[in-house]
């Protein structure tokens, strides 16, 4: 009998994306019922500390929380780097999706974790799950839970490629046969890009964003590649180094691609590598089926074609790439002929 049916009696089975941006829960049977930023506010009153929000509460008291509460993200380049504060958030997150509390529950929960974790990392993933609620915790790499959730015949005896930019890493894949043919991971994401795009502004502007200004710059006009011309332009409001006082500048397309091209050049050459490494017979069939991306970075624009122009491949962008990780999970907690991808805890 499948594992999961064993616990279905008394809990619910859930697949979690614990992403360092953003986290996605996928309950059996009903698909993925939360996504909400991986981001917490705790709250101190007279030496005592108690969570004040969770999610797209929390994500809005970023930079703007008085003494006494500190807005947290405690997933850095998709692991763990809070324990406590992510098992909090991670209780938080399953008593939301599951609409209550999880206490009485036993809750069989599958983690999809970064092929490039070590295995103190992971072991801080398993109990934070567990102690947040889970009767027992099994992990997949989030390659294989992106092709999955991308549609990819993992199962079968052919060669699939997946690039999977999330916020934390970029996770690189060949699979076949339901196991990774080569996996590679780069700490390089959405959240570098960022730091990228705020480091640009205050080296040429002198003018200090926050990472929220980022991120809506990167996704308003953010590019892999550069422009005709200059591209769109936005305003961009900050504090001026100089005087220190608030101020607004405008920023193009072009000069946000320039802010970019270091981060875009290391996923790319993550790509190439996995090229050079991966056996003959199997890049003969990426040439045929071409590489999918999955994952946030896959959305900035341009993307697809900078790697499709050094790689010299086919490059497609999955149907929802920020769900694909969650949706594979999911797929992999309810389907027993993806049971041998799956770690337990």
């Amino acid at each position: 009998m499948k594992l999961s049916r064993l616990f279905s009696f008394s809990g619910h089975d859930l697949a979690i994306d614990l992403g360092t941006v953003n986290t996605l829960v996928h309950v059996g049977g009903k698909g993925i019922v939360l996504n909400e930023p991986s981001v917490i506010a705790i709250e101190t009153i007279a030496g005592v500390s108690h969570v004040k929000a969770v999610g797209d509460e929390a994500r809005l008291m970023l930079g703007k929380t008085p003494e006494g509460v500190k807005a947290l993200r405690p997933l850095r380049d998709g692991v763990i780097a809070d324990f406590d504060v992510a098992e909090q958030m991670i209780r938080r997150f399953i008593d939301k999706a599951l609409g209550g509390s999880t206490r009485l529950r036993r809750n069989n929960i599958i983690v999809a974790v970064p092929s490039g974790s070590t295995m103190v990392e992971r072991r801080a993933i398993r109990d934070a799950t567990s102690n947040a609620g889970a009767s027992h915790v099994r992990l997949i790499d989030e390659s294989m839970a992106a092709a999955i959730g991308a549609g990819l015949p993992v199962t079968e005896p052919i060669g699939a490629m997946v690039v999977d930019i999330g916020g934390g890493t970029t996770e690189v894949a060949v699979l076949s046969l339901s196991g990774i043919a080569y996996s590679g991971s780069v700490r390089v994401g959405g959240d570098k890009m960022d730091e990228a795009i705020a480091s640009y502004i205050r080296r040429h502007h002198n003018l200090m964003i926050g990472e929220v200004t980022a991120e809506r710059v990167k996704i308003q006009i953010g590019r892999a590649t550069m422009p005709v011309g200059t591209g769109e332009a936005m305003s961009v409001k900050g504090r001026d180094l100089v005087n220190g006082r608030p101020a607004e500048i405008e920023i193009n397309e072009a000069q946000i691609a320039e802010a970019l091209r270091e981060s875009v050049g290391q996923i790319v050459g993550a790509v190439m590598n996995a090229l050079e490494e991966t056996p003959p017979e199997l890049s003969a069939d990426i040439i045929d089926e071409g590489i999918t991306l999955t994952g946030g970075g896959a959305l900035l624009r341009g993307m697809a074609d900078a790697i499709a122009e050094r790689t010299g491949l086919p490059v497609k962008i999955a149907e929802n790439p920020l769900m694909c990780v969650a949706m594979g999970a999911g797929v992999a907690l309810d389907n027993a002929v993806y049971d041998g991808v799956l770690a337990t805890g």
